[in-house]
């Protein structure tokens, strides 16, 4: 962003977690057009992060959202965006958070379906960006602010937003709960074993992927049960094509870096902690919700919770658990468009 112009301070919640860029005031980029230095504006101080921003990007892990929605709430303002890429609709859960708070400033909260970019830190001071996205499937919350919100939305990211419904749309084309259980769960042995292992080359096997096809089937019948309209992003379409949300045969890409051979710890990484307590956990909440059968999702949420010690049908992240259960969809669907 700094490179397109954009004025840009980046926020961490711990001082030291910045490491030497903290007083480097740079930090090194390594992706298709080599190594370079880029400056940056790192701060620990969250109300000169947000003062004069328009965008707030947080790509944060969903159970980051509760500290981050307080952390920002005496300091929001009217016509500020917050972006959760993706968000496992923390946009409700961080908007209610800081209603809750005492917040009354007028924004939205939008999120979209996958990380804009594709990377790992090789060290405390670099990135590696494999690919960036190019199709992000976006909706905000409320829904009245979709326009304003993808407008600021589309000056960080030109030519990739695709606007959703709403941010519960948005919410269910996250990626990440699709792709990362079964891998994960199905390749928990050689990820134990091994020092290190690449789930998206030898981890990624044609029984691996018809599990991938059925678990995405059961998230598109949600999204048509709430009569959200295609294209709904299936997943097929990253393996199979380039007409995904990173396009250029981002799989290849993958594997070919060689970046994902790398040692996983099971039950503590982010595809577990986030993409099954929270985003599978959820996934199975509103289909259960809706009377849409989810039985392949159920299942990995069942087994995932039992590798890492957990019951996350009870503990995760669900429509009971945020207190929107006991809900009508028509009732969700016009607070999702007016907002709280």
């Amino acid at each position: 962003m700094t490179e397109r112009g954009h004025d840009v301070i980046w926020w961490r919640r711990d001082r030291r977690a910045f490491g030497p860029v903290w007083e480097s005031r740079r930090i090194r980029v390594i992706d298709h057009e080599g190594s370079r230095d880029i400056a940056v504006t790192p701060t620990d101080d969250i109300a000169e992060a947000v003062a004069a921003a328009e965008l707030i990007l947080a790509p944060t892990p969903a159970n980051a959202q509760h500290d981050l929605a307080d952390r920002l709430a005496p300091h929001v303002s009217d016509g500020q965006v917050i972006y959760l890429p993706p968000g496992t609709f923390g946009s409700y859960i961080m908007l209610k958070r800081m209603r809750d708070a005492g917040c009354t400033a007028d924004i939205a909260i939008a999120e979209t379906g996958t990380l804009p970019w594709l990377c790992r830190k090789p060290d405390a001071e670099s990135v590696r960006i494999t690919t960036r996205a190019s199709r992000l499937p976006t909706g905000a919350f409320p829904a009245r602010l979709n326009d304003h919100a993808l407008s600021v939305i589309a000056d960080a990211f030109p030519g990739a937003i695709e606007p959703v419904e709403d941010a519960l749309s948005a919410a269910l084309m996250n990626a990440g709960p699709i792709i990362h259980p079964p891998l994960i769960l199905m390749n928990a042995g050689p990820i134990e074993h091994f020092d290190s292992w690449d789930i998206h080359n030898e981890g990624t096997q044609p029984s691996i992927r018809r599990v991938h096809d059925a678990l995405d089937a059961e998230r598109i019948a949600v999204r048509e049960a709430l009569d959200y309209a295609p294209p709904h992003f299936p997943l097929r379409d990253h393996y199979e094509t380039s007409d995904w949300m990173y396009g250029n045969l981002a799989h290849d890409k993958l594997v070919d870096s060689g970046d994902w051979h790398e040692k996983l710890d099971l039950t503590g990484h982010r595809y577990m902690s986030e993409d099954i307590a929270q985003g599978l956990a959820f996934l199975v909440s509103v289909g259960e919700w809706l009377g849409v059968p989810v039985p392949v999702a159920r299942g990995l949420l069942a087994i995932g919770g039992a590798a890492a010690g957990h019951d996350w049908r009870a503990e995760g992240r669900t429509l009971e658990s945020i207190g929107l259960s006991d809900q009508s969809p028509a009732e969700v669907q016009t607070m999702l468009r007016e907002g709280l």
